[in-house]
């Protein structure tokens, strides 16, 4: 039996400031460069950059998540 509750730890998974902070900075400055760059190949690749940043954030999350509730 599961001591914590999916949902508390969820709430703690979510909870992780530095994570979100991080994720959106790197979003940022990939958008931020290919603003600078001004083409479309550049706003492309910070599509994928962007993509690539926010799976590396759900799986951390999601691991995190899984670790906490003792499934």
């Amino acid at each position: 039996m599961a001591t914590r509750s999916a949902r508390a730890a969820l709430k703690q998974a979510l909870g992780d400031w530095r994570r979100h902070a991080l994720a959106l900075a790197g979003i940022a400055a990939a958008f931020g460069s290919a603003a600078l760059l001004d083409s479309s190949g550049a706003y492309f690749g910070a599509a994928l950059i962007a993509f690539t940043i926010w799976m590396g954030w759900f799986v951390l999350t999601a691991v995190e998540w899984i670790r906490l509730a003792e499934f």
